[in-house]
């Protein structure tokens, strides 16, 4: 009977033994360049939609920020994360697309002064998507703690490419075409060459394949970012890494998913049954962060892109 209330007490408090002290940790790539990487799970209210990678680069005119998180806490939380680094303010917001995590914050470093630049395609798709994203917030966060936050846009966007030079750093964007969302897109620092993959690019943590992802233009992508040869990849979950990290848990998984559901489609494999491709080929990828709740649904979403290919 003692063990049993004991394991009722343990089991009703609060999850805290599972999370890390801090919902973000501060990684340093360069004297300048920092990657603030957050949990590899879901959003809650524990972390504000703080659930993925976000970067920032201290320049000599002020501070960088890549992506914003997906609530004005979130964003809230990034920048007393850039403020254990430096004290200049923040004056430019990247929004690497349109999922939610890299742009909903947008209101507190607006707050702040900070200019926003996205891509074309990534902008209209915010609009597009503002009012579910924003709903989802009080199930998934809560209304205490979504509290504060609401659909503020890039003052600037670029349709391909744009080139800044701020504080003496030079940033590229690129954007070669849809990828996780429609308008994915990359920033590459040349002098460093680091990349800022946005979602194009994940690691740990299995990536998430939706309705509107394009897989075979996602790879392109990748591709086009692997010629960059960078020396550090920053991705949009998980730690920043080397190219080879970053290709086997990104571009292989994906080229392996698309290869699988196409060998199961030609053997006449139906829609319904495609969660059995967690067998073999794609077992090896059980080492990924949410492999169980995400593969089927991957699967999925390949299989009725295939369809139409």
């Amino acid at each position: 009977m003692r063990f049993f209330f004991i394991f009722i007490l343990i089991f009703s408090l609060p999850n805290t033994w599972a999370r890390p002290s801090e919902r973000i940790e501060i990684q340093k790539i360069t004297n300048n360049v920092y990657a603030l990487v957050g949990q590899r799970g879901p959003m809650s209210k524990w972390n504000y939609g703080t659930n993925a990678t976000f970067g920032f680069v201290v320049t000599d005119d002020g501070v960088v920020v890549i992506d914003t998180g997906a609530s004005y806490l979130a964003a809230k939380e990034i920048h007393r994360k850039i403020k254990q680094i430096t004290d200049k303010p923040v004056i430019l917001v990247i929004n690497t697309g349109s999922e939610d995590l890299r742009w909903l914050g947008n209101k507190y470093f607006k707050s702040l002064g900070a200019k926003i630049i996205t891509s074309k395609v990534a902008f209209d798709d915010q609009k597009k998507r503002a009012s579910n994203l924003i709903n989802r917030l009080d199930e998934y966060i809560f209304p205490k703690f979504s509290v504060g936050t609401s659909d503020v846009y890039a003052d600037e966007t670029f349709e391909k490419d744009k080139r800044l030079n701020i504080g003496g750093v030079e940033f590229r964007l690129h954007y070669t075409g849809p990828a996780y969302l429609p308008g994915d897109f990359i920033v590459w620092l040349p002098e460093p060459k680091i990349v800022f993959s946005g979602d194009i690019v994940s690691t740990e943590r299995m990536l998430a394949i939706s309705r509107d992802s394009k897989t075979a233009s996602w790879l392109k992508s990748f591709e086009y970012l692997e010629a960059l040869k960078p020396k550090h990849i920053v991705p949009g979950h998980g730690h920043a890494t080397n190219i080879k990290k970053a290709k086997a848990d990104t571009y292989d998984f994906l080229s392996l998913l698309r290869s699988s559901v196409k060998d199961f489609i030609n053997k006449g494999g139906q829609i319904e049954d495609v969660s059995s491709l967690k067998e073999y080929p794609l077992s090896p990828y059980e080492r990924l962060i949410g492999y169980e709740m995400l593969l089927g649904r991957n699967a999925l979403h390949v299989y009725m892109e295939l369809e139409w290919e």
